[in-house]
């Protein structure tokens, strides 16, 4: 990304709508946007995070309630919510913190939540597991502040490999879903 192109470009768009970019409260309001955006839309320079793997048999493994933020494509507002991943290791697992850098690769680009769900899904998958089950809770930004102006929520969610057989993807869905007992979880 170029910082100052960006910078010049958010002085113009101050202009644009009526403001004065010398005005003190705007003065270094290009300076920032730019270093949000280096920040916000980083999952551009992102490497697959799923590298390290660990020798481990288990039949399931869920990570609940990854938080996430993005932008829209359509309108570069946020949506953010949670995602639920489900995988069936193939003799090796990944560390919880490799499944949040993998969410924070695909939702720090301009998005569409249904593509964010598929791409998580598709890279999992593509490392050897059984099968993957991605499953995403978001509010949108562009709905609730212009246009229809509601407090609606999406879902979305991607299956892959065994998890695409009914029982087992009934199965899985009834495990995430499920509330942990321990009130301290």
């Amino acid at each position: 990304m170029d910082k100052e192109r960006v910078k010049k470009l958010v002085r113009e768009l101050i202009i644009e709508i009526g403001e004065d970019p010398t005005r003190e409260g705007l003065r270094d309001t290009p300076e920032r946007i730019a270093n949000m955006y280096k920040e916000i839309f980083g999952g551009y320079e992102s490497d697959s995070e799923l590298s390290v793997q660990f020798s481990e048999d288990s039949d399931v493994v869920v990570a609940r309630n990854i938080q996430f933020y993005s932008m829209c494509e359509h309108h570069m507002l946020p949506f953010f919510g949670k995602i639920h991943i489900a995988y069936s290791p193939n003799g090796r697992v990944f560390g919880i913190s490799k499944l949040v850098r993998l969410v924070e690769k695909f939702s720090k680009r301009l998005q569409i939540q249904e593509r964010l769900t598929k791409n998580i899904a598709d890279e999992l998958y593509a490392q050897g597991v059984k099968g993957v089950v991605v499953l995403a809770d978001a509010e949108h930004l562009c709905m609730k502040m212009r246009g229809v102006r509601n407090d609606a929520t999406l879902s979305s969610s991607a299956y892959r490999g065994i998890y695409e057989n009914k029982e087992e993807k009934e199965s899985i869905m009834a495990m995430i879903r499920r509330r942990p007992t321990d009130n301290s979880l």
